[in-house]
């Protein structure tokens, strides 16, 4: 529970903060995550970011320079941002969300559906941390210990990029999230959520490199997909169910994907 509010001036003010509240503070960007069930968090004190200007959208040649605090519904409504990017960001269904939560948040959060994270993955983004280091998104998710984003970069926006998100209604939960990218050289990148046995109590996002390297199609894809993913049973779907959805939704946009490339 939230008992003590902060609000640094600065980059270094904010992480004297967080070093000085060790182990009783968090991050407190749009509070999407923190005040809601089941990431509702039971940190005393929270260190805003809104002062930190972390929410630009800025092109710099092919890449693209998006703040940690840009708003979900930002990303969609920019005519800087790829359309893969903004894809991810509708599979988040309720505006009113996407008005609240920031793109980091979405990153950093450790929850049951990271629906942007495929994609960013497949756009080969990277983190740039507060403090200067910089990360691929990969990378970032896979670390126990998340420090704080400032912004995220999205090298070449001209990635020919796809993504999915399966689920039973449109405000239902995600069964699988899908994206593939194809760049100039043919070279692909597979990535899922919800396909991976859990960590923490998430299914942390997944890039399927040894299927990435051969060059199947059809059937032969699908299973090699589904060989690939190890999914856990709930309530959204059996094993099996995940598996094969998995194999046909990238099967599918891989060949879109291959399509839009060559017409490219």
């Amino acid at each position: 529970m939230i008992e003590h509010y902060l609000r640094p001036d600065s980059t270094a003010q904010a992480l004297d903060l967080m070093q000085q509240h060790d182990g009783a503070a968090t991050w407190f960007a749009g509070g999407s995550k923190l005040n809601a069930a089941p990431s509702k968090t039971e940190k005393t004190v929270a260190i805003s970011l809104d002062n930190l200007a972390f929410d630009k959208i800025e092109q710099q040649g092919e890449a693209l320079h998006i703040g940690a605090m840009c708003r979900i519904q930002n990303l969609i409504d920019s005519e800087l941002v790829p359309v893969a990017l903004k894809q991810a960001a509708a599979f988040i269904y309720s505006r009113h969300v996407r008005n609240q939560a920031t793109l980091g948040g979405e990153i950093a959060a450790l929850q049951p559906e990271a629906l942007l994270v495929p994609s960013l993955i497949a756009l080969k983004a990277r983190v740039v941390l507060a403090d200067g280091r910089e990360s691929d998104v990969e990378d970032y998710i896979s670390a126990d210990k998340r420090d704080l984003i400032a912004s995220v970069i999205i090298p070449d926006v001209n990635l020919t990029c796809l993504g999915y998100n399966i689920v039973r209604s449109a405000a239902g939960l995600a069964v699988v999230t899908a994206a593939v990218s194809i760049d100039k050289d043919g070279n692909k990148i597979i990535a899922l959520d919800g396909v991976s046995p859990m960590h923490n109590g998430a299914a942390r996002p997944v890039r399927l490199r040894d299927v990435e390297k051969q060059d199947l199609k059809g059937e032969l894809l699908e299973q090699a997909v589904a060989d690939a993913v190890h999914p856990v049973a709930n309530i959204i779907g059996s094993v099996e169910y995940k598996r094969y959805i998995a194999g046909v939704v990238v099967t599918d946009l891989l060949a879109e994907c291959q399509h839009l490339a060559e017409e490219a």
